[in-house]
């Protein structure tokens, strides 16, 4: 959980205002969740591996006795009725579940907001981040997908991220893929476990872990390494693993895209459990790790409403996309430094600032010190572009000389 300063701070509004711009244009509307859920709700089997990392809320009013037991049992969900929500999915199924009665039929949901796991901080990783979501529910057919992977390269665009593809798969494909290779069905989820970690442990990383849980692996490894220039096979001779009504939606998508690089992934996982068919991820060909993802998840909000509702979303990672954006200079020219003297009339001082704020300039009143240089870059370092002297006979807004920061 981190602190930012006052340029950090900017850098990240200005990015999540272009996302939050380029979701609504294309018809989502925003809503906002609690931070907190009950925790039946947050361990109710639909956040995958996550739901280990979430931050749990003690009951009030326990006894010590209470921890013991608890502690003994190894049952120390049962001291909790709130947790921390560790994606917005979870809620937003909750959301829907609530307000069903006032939501169109076809409901597209933005979300931005923090979400908290309890993991091992490192780069890229922490404990509090930001998560933008869009999702729409009640589109069983693919203008779900089309729509959302249009509004998020849209947004990546607008934010100047260029170069980036969209890594897609299918969890049918998936299924018939392991049942190919003599997979268990009691084994498939422990076995996708192992194909997600490909980009972390390689193609012998997997080989290994699976031949660890006695599946055979001849050809394995040689199947796995084939696959990375395998491009989209030809449907008419496609290979035998390929299940051939969920590939032909994946080619369906592909042709409604044509602006969109779509690269056809069979070893595509995405390590969320509630993923019932088509799975995509952004790719950048600079970095070794997605910088967001998606899918269908249609079975989960039937989970509590009773009755089951279509439903796809798409994740961008924002901690990781704004580590890529330059600080945006595009504000410096309206953002002006007044540097004055230790005794100046703090009316008059007022006066002037209000003055050019009412001309649409961000202004910063600065007392000037001996070190005026490090005064003058510390304000450029926070994104102001120029700076006036103000004396004695500053009084109005066309008394001042501004000049660059900088010079």
């Amino acid at each position: 959980m981190r602190d930012f300063l006052p340029a950090d701070k900017a850098n990240r509004e200005r990015a999540l205002g272009v996302i939050r711009q380029s979701f609504a244009a294309h018809g989502f509307d925003e809503i906002e969740t609690p931070v907190m859920e009950d925790t039946a709700r947050l361990h109710s089997g639909l956040g995958g591996d996550n739901e280990k990392l979430g931050f749990a809320v003690q009951k009030r009013g326990l006894a010590p006795a209470d921890l013991v037991a608890a502690a003994e049992a190894d049952d120390l969900l049962s001291l909790t009725d709130l947790g921390l929500r560790f994606d917005l999915t979870v809620p937003l199924a909750r959301f829907y579940a609530s307000h069903r009665a006032d939501l169109p039929a076809v409901f597209r949901a933005i979300q931005i907001a923090p979400v908290w796991r309890a993991e091992r901080p490192q780069k890229g990783r922490y404990r509090q981040f930001m998560q933008c979501d869009i999702d729409i529910i009640g589109e069983a057919g693919p203008l779900a997908e089309i729509e959302l992977i249009t509004a998020t390269v849209a947004a990546l665009d607008n934010l100047g991220v260029t170069g980036c593809s969209v890594r897609i798969n299918d969890r049918r494909i998936l299924s018939t893929m392991l049942a190919s290779w003599g997979i268990a069905a009691d084994l498939t989820e422990r076995a996708l476990i192992t194909l997600d970690k490909l980009d972390k442990i390689g193609v012998d990383g997997v080989v290994a872990e699976l031949g660890g849980l006695g599946i055979d692996t001849t050809d394995l490894a040689r199947t796995l390494a084939g696959f990375a220039d395998a491009g989209w096979p030809d449907a008419t001779d496609a290979p035998a693993w390929l299940d051939a009504a969920a590939y032909a939606d994946l080619l369906s998508l592909r042709a409604a895209l044509p602006g969109v690089r779509l690269e056809f992934d069979p070893t595509l996982v995405r390590g969320m459990g509630y993923y019932t068919g088509t799975i995509f991820e952004i790719a950048h060909p600079d970095l070794g790790y997605s910088l967001g993802g998606g899918g269908r998840y249609d079975g989960m909000i039937g989970r509590f409403l009773g009755t089951d509702v279509p439903a796809c979303g798409f994740s961008i990672g924002f901690e990781r996309i704004v580590d890529l954006l330059a600080g945006a200079d595009d504000e410096t020219g309206t953002a002006v430094v007044l540097v004055h003297e230790k005794d100046a009339d703090p009316a008059a001082l007022v006066a002037l600032k209000t003055a050019l704020v009412a001309d649409g300039l961000r202004v910063r009143l600065d007392k000037r010190t001996k070190n005026l240089k490090a005064l003058l870059e510390r304000a450029g370092a926070a994104g102001y572009g120029r700076f006036a002297f103000v004396t004695d006979d500053s009084v109005a807004p066309g008394d001042l000389v501004f000049k660059p920061l900088g010079d």
